[in-house]
């Protein structure tokens, strides 16, 4: 298992490029199944989360080649197997996307109930309700989703759970009701930009989705598409991290391949902490001298906030002038984080779905342990901006969502070096492709 030792103290400066964004390759990749031909994906970014996804793919009957570091072609070579095993679902949760179109497309699905960070208790009961709602027979057996549809149906759909809609979910219910005869209207959908991106992929090849991009979809089934080209949207949770970055560490840096269009609700909260940022077409660009102003922060659902800048947000508060509360309304456990930046001399305490943040004059290395993806990238932030060298742990979480971190790091000036973690617990290197293999669908994981 590797570790990331950091040199804080030095002001990131220079240039860095946003890579695709992991939560529109998801489903887009799961929606590949569903499509005779070849299609061709670009800007797909190179992460554990996506390696593991293609891993599924090939097991479901899909040939894939590289075509250069980021661009893919995928095509269905054989369309028998239905089962998405447990060893790769459990990796990640948007595995569960592939349950729509092997339902639409192949009549049956049976999938793992998934894995992924540790941000609390995430149910896919909505994804099951609305594909029940389509007309699916569904059933757990030994901790699998097996999904039948002889015949999928349009429906009136509500998607809006305890804490807003549901992105995946929203994705999943979009990907067989394309297929469905009849119309299907989803309300309280999920707007993300990463849904959008979903919804124009299958539109350019040939779905028939409106209303993407607001809290209503209509969908009006098609027989079947066809191959397309598409790339995929930049990561605004990325481009978000590199600005937080240089706030944090006082630089100068400019970020480009971003989409200021999906990031209005962030560039506002950073304009309210009084971090200015330029705007240029697709570049940003923050440069910040001195310390942040405290403001509070509310993760909610798009178009507000998301949860996923909400731990890279408390890290630049441990070092704002006064205090703050961040208050998390997606994940309200998603805050392990705060008892590792106490051990860096933060002073933060917990109260319920909110921490309590008092801005500190310094923070000072340590040695941390990083519990998911997002706490990942706000212990660096903090370690980058700490005086003296932190080591961050377990930092396998950052590799499911942040391609080259490290290496984009050193460009911008920051003492960053990734090393084999010699006292801790063995771990597993991130997964080498070998898509173009035939894959072995003798093995039976799950037997009905």
């Amino acid at each position: 298992m590797d570790m990331l030792v950091v040199e804080g103290g030095r002001p990131l400066r220079g240039t860095v490029a946003v890579s695709g964004a992991k939560n529109a390759a998801l489903p887009i990749l799961a929606a590949t199944l569903a499509i005779p031909g070849q299609t061709r994906l670009q800007n797909v970014p190179q992460l554990r989360d996506t390696t593991s996804m293609l891993e599924l793919l090939t097991q479901l009957g899909m040939r894939i080649t590289r075509t250069s570091n980021n661009d893919l072609l995928l095509e269905t070579v054989d369309e028998s197997p239905n089962v998405a095993d447990y060893e790769l679902v459990r990796k990640m949760r948007a595995s569960v996307c592939v349950l729509g179109p092997l339902l639409a497309r192949r009549g049956r699905a049976v999938v793992s109930l998934p894995g992924g960070c540790n941000i609390g208790h995430r149910p896919i009961d909505l994804h099951l309700k609305g594909l029940a709602a389509l007309g699916a027979d569904i059933s757990i057996k030994n901790g699998y989703v097996v999904a039948t549809a002889e015949n999928l149906r349009g429906a009136d759909i509500y998607l809006g759970g305890p804490r807003g809609s549901t992105a995946t979910g929203t994705c999943n219910v979009m990907l067989a009701a394309v297929f469905a005869d009849g119309i299907t209207r989803i309300e309280a959908a999920a707007c993300e930009p990463e849904v959008v991106d979903l919804a124009n992929f299958l539109n350019a090849a040939g779905a028939r989705i409106s209303g993407h991009g607001t809290n209503t979809l209509t969908i009006e089934g098609v027989r079947e598409l066809r191959a397309v080209t598409h790339e995929i949207i930049p990561d605004r949770i990325e481009a978000a991290t590199w600005l937080i970055a240089a706030a944090i560490t006082a630089g100068d840096v400019t970020v480009e391949n971003a989409n200021p269009a999906d990031m209005t609700s962030i560039l506002g909260q950073l304009r309210k902490a009084g971090i200015s940022v330029e705007t240029n077409g697709r570049s940003l660009r923050v440069a910040h001298t001195g310390r942040a102003n405290a403001c509070d922060l509310t993760a909610l659902p798009h178009p507000g906030l998301p949860t996923d800048v909400q731990a890279q947000w408390t890290s630049l508060m441990c070092l704002a002038d006064g205090p703050s509360v961040v208050t998390d309304q997606v994940f309200p456990d998603r805050f392990m984080h705060a008892a590792e930046l106490l051990r860096m001399g933060a002073d933060i305490r917990q109260e319920g779905n909110s921490v309590i943040v008092q801005g500190v004059e310094k923070l000072s290395a340590a040695s941390v342990m990083a519990s998911d993806l997002r706490a990942s990238a706000a212990l660096i932030l903090a370690a980058l901006a700490a005086e003296g060298t932190s080591t961050i742990r377990r930092i396998y979480h950052l590799d499911r969502g942040y391609e080259r971190l490290a290496e984009k790091l050193t460009t911008l000036g920051a003492n960053v070096e990734r090393v084999r973690d010699e006292q801790g617990p063995a771990g597993t290197p991130l997964p080498q492709p070998h898509w173009s293999r035939t894959p072995d669908h003798a093995r039976k994981p799950f037997e009905a």
